[in-house]
């Protein structure tokens, strides 16, 4: 299979992005979920157009985005997308939050699953909802899933929805099937709604079997409301176009009672790059696939060989690790003696989840084999 490589260090220092100049330039950034490969050249190709025929006004609306996406979610997952039950909004987080303000009340708990994308605690908190935590079962060496007794008890107890990372940011689990059908059924019989993100669901490796969640049952489309993006598999993240999808009269609902603002948000930048992303950006996205399981098993190898303490497992999807620490000694917060020690930058493990995220790192690998090594290195030394 082709690969896409990454770009090496000169030319990703050149890019004004958070990632190249939140930290000084000796230091390897690997905390922010934005990859180190050239964008794809339809996408490109598509923006350089637009801004040739000085395209930079407002978005038209969602329903060419959803044409776009719809064939490839039903050839990438045999997900069969009505257009018609898409919305558009600027990202996944505003999707998130607006679903939420519609299924909520004020003070209505809201189930989260640690060690989770830091950002869901306060998409809950800025829907005006109260957080509560059932963190997954299992952990890195038998891997992980969805504690459904601990969510059915958060449910029985008030909670009235729950956010959903299908992939889970930052473990890297695809759900299984039949745990997204039992979780629908679960949230059905006490009237709750599945919130679920699922931005990194393109970014599931071959063999792995990911399922969005409104195919798995008739419970799940009803109880259920997806908000995806081309932004984390494409690399677009700045370009702020996401949809929230729906596939029942109450998920429906739920769309139409957005402010008209929730659509504006929109880029037109962000929707015109999210159409070539779906109608021609599968070839470049194969390659990034595989530049990204030679990373992961490259990142097992490196760990084996020189921080053999550090405890990984190869992630299923996305491009993020989800590293043990504790037996080096760093502390609760292991990233800020890296960052220190070793000028390599990583996600801050408390951030996920004050509890399980002790001693705990998030590692972003979208990068060249020459700086994930280096990285690596650089933490070996600084034991």
């Amino acid at each position: 299979m082709h690969r896409i490589a990454a770009e090496p260090l000169d030319v990703l220092r050149t890019r004004t992005s958070e990632k190249w100049r939140h930290y000084p330039a000796d230091v390897l950034p690997l905390p922010v979920a934005e990859m180190d490969y050239p964008l794809a050249e339809p996408i490109a190709e598509a923006l350089h157009a637009a801004i040739r025929r000085s395209d930079t006004g407002y978005v038209s609306g969602s329903r060419q985005v959803a044409e776009a996406f719809a064939p490839f979610a039903a050839e990438r997952f045999g997900w069969h997308v009505d257009p018609e039950r898409v919305t558009c909004t600027g990202d996944v987080a505003m999707g998130l939050v607006e679903v939420l303000r519609r299924v909520t009340s004020p003070g209505d708990p809201v189930v989260v699953t640690p060690p989770i994308y830091p950002p869901f605690f306060d998409i809950v908190t800025e829907a005006s909802a109260a957080v509560v935590e059932v963190p997954m079962r299992g952990g890195i060496d038998e891997g992980w899933s969805l504690d459904l007794d601990g969510i059915e008890a958060a449910f029985a107890a008030g909670a009235k929805a729950m956010l959903l990372c299908n992939p889970h940011n930052p473990i890297g689990l695809v759900p299984a099937t039949e745990q997204l059908a039992a979780l629908a059924e679960i949230a059905e019989r006490h009237g709750a709604t599945i919130v679920s993100d699922e931005v990194h669901g393109p970014l599931s490796q071959p063999g792995t079997i990911y399922t969005p969640f409104l195919t798995v049952s008739e419970a799940a489309r009803e109880v259920g409301v997806t908000v995806t993006a081309a932004s984390k598999a494409f690399n677009l993240a700045g370009l702020k176009c996401a949809m929230v999808v729906t596939a029942s009269e109450r998920g429906d609902a739920v769309r139409r009672g957005f402010p008209y603002e929730v659509e504006w948000r929109t880029s037109q930048f962000g929707a015109i790059a999210s159409m070539a992303a779906f109608r021609e950006g599968g070839y470049w996205l194969d390659g990034v696939l595989a530049s990204l399981h030679d990373n992961r098993r490259l990142l097992a190898e490196l760990l084996a060989d020189e921080l053999p303490e550090v405890r990984y497992r190869m992630p299923d999807a996305t491009y993020l690790a989800w590293l043990d620490l504790t037996a080096l000694g760093w502390g609760d917060d292991p990233a800020a003696y890296a960052l220190e020690r070793a000028r390599v930058a990583l996600g801050v493990g408390p951030m996920f989840g004050a509890t399980v995220g002790r001693g705990h790192v998030r590692l972003n690998f979208a990068c060249t084999p020459e700086v994930l090594g280096e990285a690596i290195t650089r933490l070996a030394d600084a034991r």
